[in-house]
């Protein structure tokens, strides 16, 4: 039996690997191109008419809310506290 005719098993397990790598690969682009067509992505209803006109007046906004109702947080800011070594 000639040299150049002979396969092992250590030459044909990663070309079947490869294969099988491609094969799935494929698999999945597929099944994406099918799932896109047949269920197209939509618009969220949140984004449809969210808004009546197409600015908003932030003044007006900060007029309406009462700041003596909101909430206060007190915080321990240390930022820019360094130790005195």
């Amino acid at each position: 039996m000639n040299h150049a005719q002979t396969t092992t098993v250590h030459e044909f397990v990663p070309s079947v690997r490869r294969h099988h790598v491609i094969a799935v690969l494929v698999v999945l682009v597929i099944g994406l191109a099918v799932k896109q067509y047949f269920f197209p992505p939509i618009e969220a209803e949140a984004n449809l008419h969210a808004v009546p006109s197409t600015s908003m007046n932030v003044l007006q906004m900060h007029r309406d809310i009462n700041v003596e109702t909101l909430p206060v947080q007190k915080m321990h800011d240390m930022t820019f506290v360094f130790d005195s070594d």
